[in-house]
């Protein structure tokens, strides 16, 4: 069906589904007029349209069989775990501080008790980056600072729905419910050193791609795309190396010897090490 077609069938029902097939393919539809599925077509471009859990799973088969099992943040979803490879499961505390906020205007009083306690969290991990305190430091740290919070706020939980407090099917309670239920995986930088407090930043590195993503329409081959993509993978690294991207981009290109002799001593975290080892050696 082209865009702007009408619905197959008669009546709501396919009403709605021709607003729900609009919405997930978009503009596919109109660049598609001979029905052929736009994602077969991804697909064939070599688009990966795999869960989370099965591409990490891919990854983990090339870790060393001796190292730990990593700690792995993320949201409840399952589908987001690797089937059968061991990892430390961390859920992101963000994301189920969000749902208190998205109901916060109908439950104000009960959410800004939670959103309270996990401030008082949140101060204490900025205040562990603050003081550069190593894995198991922080560990303790939160374990004597955040975790009397985290047992009040748990018993407070439980008393909402045992007291019938709130009800169980209303929005805060499936809030409650989801904290409730992801309770160990929420709470595990109390016990696991070097265990994040929420997915915050592969949010932000996912925004960078969702940015880029308006721009990529105007690419004119796949080729082009993937270049794009890798340029937009660099300038991140850069930001996250605190690199200046113009800068580094530049000094591969006037150092373009040195460069392709050893690309591993040009990295967006050690270029400056080779520029400055360069000047000296040169004398400038």
């Amino acid at each position: 069906m082209a865009w702007g077609g009408r619905p197959r069938g008669h009546g709501a029902g396919a009403a709605r589904r021709h607003s729900r097939d609009m919405w997930r393919r978009g503009f596919f539809d109109h660049v598609n007029p001979d029905g052929e599925d736009p994602f077969d077509r991804m697909r064939r471009a070599g688009l990966d349209f795999r869960a989370a859990g099965e591409n990490l799973a891919e990854v983990l088969q090339h870790r060393a069989a001796e190292l730990p099992p990593p700690i792995q943040m993320c949201d409840a979803l399952s589908r987001n775990l690797p089937g059968e490879l061991q990892t430390i499961l961390a859920n992101c505390l963000a994301h189920a501080r969000r749902q208190f906020v998205d109901v916060y205007d109908r439950f104000p009083e009960p959410c800004r008790y939670l959103l309270e306690a996990l401030a008082v969290v949140y101060r204490n991990d900025a205040s562990a980056r603050q003081q550069q305190l190593s894995p198991a430091a922080r560990l303790q740290f939160h374990q004597e600072a955040s975790g009397p919070t985290m047992q009040q706020l748990h018993a407070w939980l439980n008393q909402q729905l045992d007291e019938k407090l709130v009800e169980p099917n209303s929005a805060l309670g499936g809030a409650i419910r989801y904290m409730l239920n992801h309770w160990e995986p929420l709470t595990l930088f109390l016990r696991q050193a070097g265990a994040p407090l929420d997915n915050n930043v592969c949010e932000r590195a996912l925004k960078k791609a969702i940015l880029h993503r308006k721009n990529a329409l105007f690419y004119k081959t796949p080729n082009g795309a993937r270049v794009g993509d890798l340029f937009m993978s660099l300038i991140y690294t850069c930001q996250l190396n605190e690199a200046n991207p113009l800068d580094y981009l530049t000094q591969l290109q006037r150092h373009a010897e040195a460069v392709a002799a050893q690309p591993q001593l040009w990295m967006p975290w050690n270029y400056r090490a080779a520029l400055t080892e360069e000047a000296s050696a040169s004398g400038t």
